[in-house]
């Protein structure tokens, strides 16, 4: 046998289950990257078949092959692969429960000419329709192979893999082709005549481009001249007059009236059909009344089961993150003589930013684990069709409501969920507006500075944040849905899928990919940041070692030189802490608390007595404590589940108890006390953190998901808004202090906020004058 490597690619149109035969045909032994160019997700994977392996290529789902624009970032990648001829064979995957809408894709292929093989998917679905389908029919008139399969449960699978890998010696050319009529055909065969040697040396390809030139097909029509163009224009002309028709809805017309042929020759139907299962879930969850209720306690579990149970296994991966990676790899650097900035370098920066992507791990893999289950159930959908009349007010698709909610417990993966949009502006749109959910890492420092300055109602401020984090993502939205990302949102055309019972294999398959895609490309950016932190951290202005959150490290020098800078908002010169705490923030939101526990401790040492001494590693005991704290954590799960958000941070009875309620010296409360200018003070820093930029996790996400142009507007976009709304929060609050030099700074903020929206006016129809003169 010939060691050749068979290369598959999978097309078919969404929901068709697509992911579920590629993730049975390759298992895990997949691999995933970027299409050329663009974010879309490109899936690979391998498996093999007597003897020979085999490489499939998981395009992305497409109900056409048409290109219609800058949306049509699917079709185009579809296409082209297809046309590159780097496939042996394309295997089109459709519904065998729904086969009339699905063939019309298949004509399309069909018109192409590449070698195929037909896999019907779904097969119990269709069975339990009553649908009988004769695929020896459609064979023999395809001249293709044609299967019947049921992905989840590998029936068929065998056969299509038999076939799959046989292409590496035969060629499964279709034999049937799309009529066009007399008149269309008549003008195909010229327009292809006139086609460049390039474009016609292959008749089939002639013949493909002059199908796509008569129905206006845009990516096309920009490889050729205007004689071309002139000669379409006329041709399409000539078919109007004969036919009576529009050029584009005559080929439309003749494919679905092929496809409907093909169905009606091989598919017949068995006893009455009933209403399906789909049919009575379907009435009560898109229910009028009953349909966003039910939607809201869906996100209510799926936020629960992503913070709750995912937080539970947190200080799991913190703290045997630490044992091994920062402690441990520390003792053996030191023990083996290596200089206090090699170890600060490689155990506190390189071992301490492998450490936070750790810590994210079971939160991102439970979001992603119960998205799985929702996608594969078919849930998905009818989330995104409840929420969309409400979210169009935004300019947003309904699908964008689940991201959204998700950044009330991280950032992270409320960006990465984006990719579930259908276009590029919705996902810009959400992943900026989801900044400004707090999410969980925020709510700490709320509640440390509720203790201190709030002890009465301290849960009304938290409660307060987070609306006000929910109004700045709706005016955010409304801002650049009007100037920089004008225009429509896509449009919401979506099939409903028939309810499937989720597989454990390909939910498994499906988290884990995505997991893994935020471990390797978001890993590399926090490791590499959380290593220019650790290290200004530690070093001294004395260029020693060990300095980590004391008034000595450069990190504090940065704090005390930024206090100018932070005075408009109320922050003292002798409350530098606070300045490191925001620079801190940026590492993590995490780490605000620690920062400021450790720095205002040290500054009122005297009222916690001595510094408590270094304790020996003990790597024992590190990873026994690691593993202790997963049960628990899973034990305070009952108590969280009717406060998933956190909000019951009312204060305790005295500053001790609070104290140890959020996990901080006491100390730390009388010199939080002192240093801020009151509550007013308090709270202009609490709309500082609640705006400013994201952590550096949530940045590479942007960066991931985004680009580098984007990622910077959203760091440089939220940080202004934090600071110019926490200098006008402190300067109304105090402005009976001194008056003139409060409305001096109000009129700097409003001025510079007027200017901003201006520029982003003025640059969003630079780019729309930009866009209409492309178009013409």
């Amino acid at each position: 046998m010939s060691d050749k490597v068979v290369t598959v690619a999978i097309v078919g149109n969404p929901n068709c289950g697509k992911t579920s035969l590629f993730n049975a045909l390759t298992g895990a032994r997949q691999k995933v990257g970027n299409w050329p160019g663009v974010t879309v997700d490109r899936k690979e994977g391998t498996f093999q078949y007597d003897g020979r392996q085999v490489r499939v290529i998981d395009l992305p789902g497409v109900y056409s092959l048409a290109v219609a624009g800058a949306s049509s970032i699917d079709e185009r990648i579809a296409r082209d692969y297809i046309l590159s001829q780097a496939a042996d064979v394309i295997v089109n995957i459709l519904d065998a429960s729904n086969l009339e809408r699905n063939f019309y894709l298949t004509t399309q292929l069909l018109e192409m000419g590449v070698p195929m093989i037909l896999a019907l998917n779904m097969m119990d679905a269709a069975r339990s329709k009553g649908l009988v389908i004769d695929t020896q029919s459609f064979q023999d008139r395809l001249g293709l192979p044609v299967r019947g399969v049921v992905a989840p449960t590998g029936e068929g699978l065998d056969l299509l893999k038999a076939a799959m890998a046989a292409s590496a010696v035969r060629q499964y050319k279709p034999k049937l082709s799309v009529e066009f009529g007399t008149a269309l055909e008549a003008e195909i065969v010229q327009l292809a005549a006139l086609l460049p040697q390039k474009s016609n040396s292959n008749p089939t390809y002639a013949r493909w481009t002059a199908i796509k030139l008569l129905e206006d097909d845009t990516s096309v029509a920009e490889k050729f001249d205007d004689s071309i163009k002139q000669a379409v224009v006329a041709a399409q002309a000539r078919i109007s007059d004969a036919t009576k028709e529009d050029t584009d809805i005559l080929i439309a017309d003749r494919r679905f009236s092929l496809a409907h042929d093909l169905v009606q020759s091989a598919v017949s139907r068995r006893g009455i059909a009933s209403r399906s299962i789909t049919d009575r879930i379907d009435s009560v969850v898109l229910n009028r009344v009953l349909g966003i209720p039910i939607f809201l306690a869906v996100m209510y579990l799926m936020f629960l089961f992503t913070i709750d149970v995912g937080s539970a296994f947190i200080d799991f991966f913190d703290i045997l993150g630490g044992t091994l990676l920062v402690d441990g790899f520390g003792h053996v650097l030191k023990s083996v003589g290596s200089p206090d900035w090699l170890v600060t370098i490689l155990a506190g920066g390189v071992g301490g930013g492998i450490q936070t992507v750790g810590t994210f791990i079971p939160i991102i893999g439970c979001l992603f684990l119960f998205l799985s289950v929702l996608e594969d159930s078919g849930y998905m959908a009818r989330a995104a069709f409840v929420m969309d009349r409400f979210m169009r007010a935004l300019g947003l698709p309904g699908k964008s409501f689940v991201p959204m909610m998700v950044g009330f417990g991280c950032t992270v993966p409320a960006v990465m969920s984006t990719r579930t949009l259908d276009n590029h502006r919705d996902r810009v749109l959400t992943a900026v507006m989801s900044h400004f959910m707090s999410c969980g890492a925020r709510l700490p420092v709320y509640a440390l500075f509720a203790a201190v300055f709030f002890p009465v109602g301290g849960q009304n401020i938290v409660f307060l944040l987070y609306l006000i984090g929910l109004f700045f993502a709706v005016a955010t939205g409304l801002l650049l849905k009007n100037t920089i990302l004008s225009g429509q949102s896509a449009p919401f055309l979506m099939e409903l899928p028939l309810y499937h019972r989720p597989t454990l294999r390909g939910v498994l398959i499906r988290t884990w990919e995505r997991l893994k895609s935020f471990v390797v490309k978001a890993g590399k950016f926090i490791v590499m940041v959380a290593v220019v932190l650790t290290f200004l951290n530690s070093w001294g202005r004395d260029g020693s070692f060990g300095n980590e959150n004391t008034q000595n490290s450069v990190l504090a020098a940065v704090g005390e030189s930024l206090i100018p800078v932070f005075k408009p908002m109320g922050i003292r010169e002798d409350n530098w802490p606070a300045a490191v705490g925001l620079f801190t923030g940026l590492f993590a939101k995490e780490v605000v608390v620690g920062t400021l526990d450790a720095l205002y401790s040290q500054m009122g040492a005297e009222a916690d007595g001595a510094p408590a001494k270094e304790e020996a590693f003990d790597l024992v005991a590190g990873v026994s404590e690691a593993f202790a704290t997963i049960p628990a954590n899973l034990a305070t799960l009952t108590d969280r589940l009717l406060d998933p958000l956190g909000f019951d941070v009312t204060i305790a009875e005295n500053l001790d108890q609070a104290a140890e309620k959020q996990d901080v010296k006491r100390g730390t409360f009388d010199v939080i006390a002192s240093k801020f200018d009151g509550g007013i003070g308090a709270f202009a820093y609490l709309i500082a953190i609640l705006l400013y930029s994201p952590c550096m996790s949530a940045l590479s996400a942007y960066y991931r998901e985004l680009s580098a142009g984007w990622t910077a507007f959203v760091a440089l976009y939220s940080t202004a808004l934090g600071y110019g709304f926490a200098v006008l929060t402190y300067q109304i609050g105090t402005f009976e202090r001194d008056p003139k030099t409060a409305t001096m700074w109000i009129s700097i903020i409003l001025g510079l906020i007027a200017v901003g929206v201006i520029a982003l006016v003025v640059t969003g129809r630079r780019d729309r004058a930009v866009q209409l003169a492309a178009a013409e």
